[in-house]
């Protein structure tokens, strides 16, 4: 079965992404084709990318590093839940993209973003990013605003057609995942 690393970008302190990362996992596994798996970048606690040796070549000196890139190569996809900061992604989850190279190679990724705008910018740049790490990028995508998905701008409570955009970027990334598996078997 595929296994899909839900990835939460954001490490701000009382960050909204929590809870979006959440409902995505909660409305992944309702779905029964894949494992779907909560990664917080939080908890890997990576500093600016501090590898001398680029990522790749593989040769990590760093344990945080280490422990991210085997978390991150047992996936055959992701999705990146990602806030807006600024017209752009937050700096944590950048940061986690650039210390590893190899282990996103060949695999597909969703996006899920949030702001003002529903993150559409943020995961624009992503869309870059992830394709030079040799990701394939699926078309669709959520995008949640903090004016209609968010109380208070706080308090998560997705508008009920984003079930319906979820799943159909789901649909996308199973297949894609499903589709580049051989890839990386050779």
């Amino acid at each position: 079965m595929l296994k899909i690393g839900i990835i939460l970008g954001s490490t701000r302190p009382g960050r909204n992404g929590e809870a979006v990362a959440k409902w995505v996992l909660e409305q992944a596994n309702k779905r029964g084709d894949a494992q779907y798996e909560l990664v917080d970048v939080a908890a890997f606690d990576l500093p600016l990318l501090n590898e001398a040796v680029p990522p790749s070549y593989g040769q990590y000196e760093h344990e945080h590093t280490k422990a991210w890139s085997a978390e991150i190569a047992k996936y055959d996809g992701y999705v990146l839940v990602t806030p807006e900061y600024n017209h752009a992604p937050g700096a944590a989850l950048k940061n986690a993209l650039d210390y590893l190279y190899n282990e996103w190679n060949d695999k597909a990724v969703g996006f899920v973003g949030y702001g003002s705008a529903g993150g559409v910018r943020a995961v624009e740049q992503l869309r870059l990013v992830t394709a030079e790490l040799q990701m394939a990028g699926v078309r669709n995508q959520v995008m949640l605003s903090l004016f209609t998905d968010f109380e208070n701008f706080s308090a998560f409570k997705p508008m009920a057609h984003q079930e319906k955009s979820l799943g159909a970027m789901l649909d996308q990334l199973v297949r894609w995942s499903t589709a580049l598996k051989p890839l990386r078997a050779v």
